[in-house]
């Protein structure tokens, strides 16, 4: 990821529920290049939270294709250190430090129709995916959409109006937890139509993005056609530290024509490693979901815990995401290519 951070200033916040909010922020003239984006992706703010530097990824809300200005939406969350703090904090005439706009979680150019799954802020890149697919391209799209209660849904009102401005392509199926309990896979179920030529769409918390891809895929809907994005960085798994039986000693890591080598300490990622070693590897959302800090191993081997940014292609060229990479070999060569 490019260390370009550029400060932007915040031009409105918007309130969309008692706990999330948007910011609409001021792209100058002379950054709009930089700061082009695709309906899906996000950007990483770097924000001085207490006296120490902190970054984190959000997702633009505004789509692209719609004329809007660009707009991220941050929910709060329990315990949410950055969250908390803009949503307690950012005020119209502050400004912010922004990264360029990543991530892959964005619409093919097969334009085949969309079925999105979201869970609570897990709409705010969807919405900006249906606003770009409703004004750029034929897409019928479907969503489901879970939230706790009524009064927790983000853009409630832009919802209904998309749906009633396009009602031969947009339905909204609203699902709250309070009145019909934890989405399901019984739920999902009833929600699909597998004989739809369509790509999904799921983003939201772990344990709605867990139960509706595995009900996708047990419905037959082919992996390739699953998009995922995940804001939370999953546990580690009981076998993931010594699953392969091998100790590993060294990580050798080349990083702009510079080789180190960097002793292993059990338990870190390949990225951790490379931070360890006081190298600057790039990386961003740290889920496995957007694929900046991918890099090829040569050499060795190592086993991804989550993936959601590289195809199988890609993984079987030697390429990992190494912020989700343990090594399971005695040593391991990682080229940032």
């Amino acid at each position: 990821m490019t260390e370009e951070f550029a400060p932007l200033r915040i031009k409105r916040v918007v309130r969309e529920t008692c706990d999330a909010v948007s910011l609409v922020l001021d792209v100058p003239t002379d950054r709009a290049q930089v700061f082009r984006y695709r309906a899906g992706q996000f950007v990483t703010l770097q924000v001085d939270v207490g006296g120490e530097p902190q970054r984190r990824c959000y997702s633009m809300s505004s789509s692209p294709h719609c004329g809007d200005e660009l707009q991220i939406t941050i929910k709060r969350d329990p315990g949410g250190l950055v969250s908390n703090w803009l949503n307690d904090t950012a005020a119209a005439g502050d400004e912010i430090s922004v990264a360029p706009p990543e991530g892959r979680f964005v619409l093919g150019e097969d334009e085949r129709d969309i079925v999105a799954f979201a869970g609570g802020s897990g709409i705010t890149p969807i919405f900006s995916l249906i606003g770009s697919a409703l004004a750029d391209s034929a897409r019928r799209v479907r969503l489901f959409y879970a939230n706790r209660s009524r009064n927790s849904v983000i853009f409630a009102d832009s919802l209904t109006a998309l749906a009633a401005a396009n009602p031969d392509r947009l339905t909204v199926t609203h699902h709250f937890d309070d009145e019909s309990g934890v989405v399901s896979r019984a739920v999902v179920e009833s929600f699909l139509d597998v004989t739809a030529d369509a790509d999904y769409y799921i983003c939201g918390p772990g344990p709605f993005m867990d139960t509706t891809e595995q009900t996708l895929l047990g419905s037959g809907v082919p992996r390739t056609r699953l998009h995922l994005e995940r804001f939370q960085v999953a546990p580690l798994p009981s076998d993931a530290v010594n699953g392969s039986g091998e100790v590993t000693e060294k990580i050798v890591i080349e990083l702009d024509r510079k080789t180190t080598t960097a002793d292993y300490r059990k338990g870190n990622t390949l990225l951790q490693t490379a931070r360890m070693a006081g190298l600057r590897a790039p990386s961003s959302c740290e889920t496995g979901s957007c694929g900046t800090c991918m890099a090829r191993i040569v050499c060795g081997s190592a086993r991804m815990l989550n993936n959601d940014a590289l195809d199988d292609d890609e993984v079987a060229e030697g390429w990992v995401l190494t912020c989700q990479s343990l090594p399971t070999s005695p040593t391991v060569h990682v080229v940032y290519e």
